[in-house]
């Protein structure tokens, strides 16, 4: 199994709420100078001939797991075999007196702004950090997102009862994929129509910035 798969599975063991995190990566004594090289940028420590050190965090102080999976790409890519092991985590301090409003329940705030009626909008998720784009890119994929150019929005479409868009119930499914990973962040919707009422077409078209939607 490559470095990278082992990551994968001990990420999704990591708790929503990680702050820092410790993994623990064993090589042959001979690739250990080159499997130093290619985590420079972590920073790893030596803790025996063949073994390195790597703190993981998503407090600032460390590596994020995005930087961490890359690195190790670098190592399966390089031929470069080992074990690898979680051997601390730690979560944030809870924080006190306001609660964070969840993707899922800001998809409720959104929605119950609309009028009664409405059929069809553009929603764009504004990420709180570009660590989540991969993870929420993967929840959401049931409503086919778009990410804006040089940002961390994304984009969809969602209709209410038929055309092009993928239903509210779905919509809001997919952001509670993305509560349970830790996403953060905001929902909002950016255009809506109501009563469409489609003849020969999956729905209404619109231009934003010069790009259809």
């Amino acid at each position: 199994m490559s470095l990278v798969a082992v990551w994968d599975a001990l990420e999704r063991t990591l708790p929503a709420e990680l702050a820092s995190a410790r993994i623990e990566l064993t090589v042959a004594a001979g690739d250990a100078a080159r499997a130093a090289a290619l985590l420079a940028p972590a920073q790893p420590r030596r803790a025996g001939s063949g073994t390195l050190r790597v703190d993981v965090g998503r407090d600032g102080t460390a590596p994020t797991p995005s930087a961490v999976r890359r690195l190790l790409a670098h190592l399966d890519e390089a031929g470069v075999e080992g074990t690898l092991a979680l051997l601390s985590a730690e979560v944030a301090p809870a924080r006190a007196a306001t609660a964070t409003e969840t993707l899922a329940q800001s998809w409720d705030a959104a929605v119950a702004k609309l009028p009664a009626d409405w059929s069809d909008l553009v929603g764009e998720i504004d990420l709180d950090s570009s660590d989540y784009l991969e993870l929420a890119a993967l929840q959401l994929a049931p409503i086919n997102p778009g990410r804006l150019p040089n940002s961390l929005t994304l984009r969809f479409r969602s209709a209410a009862k038929f055309g092009y868009g993928a239903s509210p119930g779905m919509v809001r499914r997919c952001l509670e994929r993305c509560d349970e990973r830790g996403v953060r962040g905001r929902v909002r919707v950016a255009l809506a129509l109501s009563d469409t009422h489609p003849v020969a077409t999956q729905g209404p078209v619109w231009q934003i910035g010069g790009r259809t939607v």
